[in-house]
């Protein structure tokens, strides 16, 4: 099988990546099932897929993967290691999993390499549909080995976001052709990048995987500025473009210029905030929008300014294929139709320091009280940062630890305002909060975009509704040869 990524019609529909777990592997294969293409989270999946296990398994579908990984001794590891039979008692405490360091010989990367796998199969079973996986920049030490382990399942696109993917293309062909590669990783202090390195051949131990396929890679921007320079060369040149706008989910790209709140505490973007479609189209690259795209007028808007498609996350964390606890769905739907918005684009929340919408859900993080009763603690990590210490060496800090942890590594008082863990959050979110002292569950974040519009019309009365209902009614927006 050749190394790229087989020629296909382009799908006039991504559902976006919603983590931690919200896009989970139903929801992607529910789309991917239509033709159009279902995206995976590609963050936190080595948690995600351990406390999976300690609850039982339900189903047995991780083991199934688990089953279809490449090397048995890895996969039968992680089995040994974390599944519970029956699971684990209310209240007992997930296991700790190791934490992404930067070292090249780190523990984690095999776990991550096995949950990206894990995910990634069983939303490509039993279909022949396409299946993306979903990352993001800021999160670097984990994407190398979460990228290898979605080729090695078979993924068919990578999408990129939070930050600048310019090494994600290449190292896409590399690990596809498994040879290693050497990534650059971001550390405070320092003028060059830590360089972290990663053969392939570490992992497959000898096993004859054959040839692998390269996916399609397409970075996420908010604006031309920032495609233009991925497209300057062939290292950096993505397969295509996702140009998100703010109103989106999750983390948003900050307002050009100085950053100015309006009454709410929300950052102000002005026109210059706004995607020029005809740059995007000129660049010659297939590009598809998001960020209130959500309409089958939407859709044929956006293909009549020279897009592929649009990309839409929200429609899909309310449907009954998400990951997102069906109680928290239930409410943000009740909201929503009450209200066409009901999330906040919170400067702070996030210790990426990107803009993050923060749904406004009793009982959640987004409650006053309730964040101030969570005693902070970091304990997953994944949004942690390396800095150069002291000594030399690479230390870890996140905003949303512990104040006297963050102020002793050097971080700056100020940073730490307002900070959330999304970490323990999301996973909460999910229905995968860690169990804590005196009966303590970690509360949830929730996380959606601020344009509900499209719930009066798909769903007027509040009932469920599907994927493929979703796909069915955005298709009239295309021309009937590309509907599914």
């Amino acid at each position: 099988m050749s190394t790229t990524q087989q020629t296909t019609e382009r799908p006039w529909l991504i559902q976006g990546g919603m983590g931690i777990g919200v896009s989970g592997w139903r929801l992607a294969r529910a789309v991917g099932r239509t033709g159009q293409l279902g995206v995976v989270s590609g963050t936190a999946l080595d948690t995600v897929v351990a406390r999976v296990l300690q609850n039982g398994d339900p189903g047995g579908h991780i083991r199934r993967a688990l089953a279809a990984f490449p090397v048995a001794e890895i996969a039968d590891a992680v089995r040994e290691r974390y599944f519970v039979e029956g699971g684990i008692e209310d209240g007992e405490r997930f296991l700790a999993t190791p934490r992404m360091r930067a070292d090249d010989d780190c523990p984690a990367q095999l776990l991550t390499i096995v949950g990206n796998f894990c995910e990634v199969w069983l939303a490509k079973e039993g279909h022949s549909g396409p299946i993306g996986i979903n990352y993001l920049e800021k999160v670097q030490l984990a994407t190398v080995p979460a990228m290898f382990g979605a080729i090695l399942a078979g993924v068919d696109y990578v999408l990129v976001g939070a930050g600048i993917p310019a090494q994600i293309p290449s190292l896409a062909t590399l690990l596809t052709l498994k040879q290693p590669v050497t990534a650059e990783v971001t550390v405070e202090g320092d003028d060059k990048p830590w360089q972290q390195h990663f053969d392939p051949a570490s992992v497959l131990r000898g096993v004859d995987v054959g040839d692998l396929r390269r996916p399609d890679v397409l970075a996420i921007v908010s604006l031309p500025v920032l495609a233009s320079y991925l497209n300057r060369s062939e290292e950096t040149r993505p397969d295509g473009f996702v140009v998100e706008g703010h109103t989106a989910g999750g983390h948003s790209a900050p307002p050009r210029g100085p950053l100015r709140l309006d009454e709410n505490g929300e950052p102000v973007y002005g026109p210059k905030d706004i995607p020029d479609l005809a740059k995007m189209a000129a660049l010659g690259l297939p590009f598809w929008v998001a960020g209130g795209q959500c309409g089958p007028e939407r859709v044929a808007q956006a293909r009549a300014a020279g897009a592929a498609g649009v990309q839409l996350g929200s429609v899909f964390a309310l449907c009954e294929e998400s990951g997102l606890d069906p109680q928290l769905r239930r409410e943000l739907t009740e909201r929503g139709l009450r209200s066409a918005s009901v999330a906040r684009n919170d400067p702070a929340a996030s210790p990426t320091s990107f803009p993050f919408k923060v749904a406004d859900l009793p009982g959640t993080l987004s409650d006053p009280g309730v964040g101030a009763a969570r005693r902070r603690v970091c304990d997953l990590g994944y949004l942690r940062t390396p800095y150069r210490t002291e000594r030399g060496g690479v230390g870890y800090r996140c905003p949303a630890e512990p104040k006297v942890a963050y102020l002793r590594k050097g971080g700056a008082v100020e940073q730490t305002e307002g900070r959330q863990c999304l970490c323990n959050g999301l996973l909460a979110a999910i229905g995968l909060g860690q169990r804590r002292p005196h009966g303590y569950v970690e509360p949830p974040i929730v996380t959606i975009g601020q344009d509900l519009g499209f719930l009066p019309r798909i769903a007027p009365d509040g009932a469920p509704y599907s994927a493929e209902s979703v796909v069915r009614w955005l298709s009239s927006g295309v021309s009937p040869a590309a509907r599914p």
